[in-house]
């Protein structure tokens, strides 16, 4: 996990990536995506996000982590781990929100 955290620091600090904000989803959309994180994420993740195949994803253990690095990860995946890209089948609206929706720990 240390590793996979630091890559992405460096990816931020490289890319010069800029702060955004994530577009108004609908809240349906935002439903969905929730849904996506319980149950998708948390098949590898842990159902309650705490770690199991892949890293504790609860915002404790993300904090300091730039949304827009968690974004990056959510869509490009960590090539050499289990982590998958997401881009076929998610926005970047969209995965800024999970990005945002895990950072902010509203995981119920």
């Amino acid at each position: 996990m240390r590793e996979a955290l630091v890559t992405v620091l460096w990816f931020t600090l490289l890319t010069g990536l800029a702060p955004a904000a994530a577009a108004d989803l609908s809240l349906e959309r935002e439903a969905e995506l929730e849904r996506l994180v319980l149950q998708d994420c948390g098949s590898c993740h842990g159902l309650t996000l705490k770690g199991g195949l892949g890293p504790d994803i609860r915002a404790e253990t993300l904090a300091g982590i730039p949304p827009e690095a968690l974004t990056e990860i959510v869509l490009d995946g960590i090539p050499g781990t289990a982590m998958p890209p997401w881009r076929p089948l998610l926005s970047e609206d969209d995965a800024r929100w999970i990005a945002d929706f895990l950072l902010k720990g509203d995981v119920e």
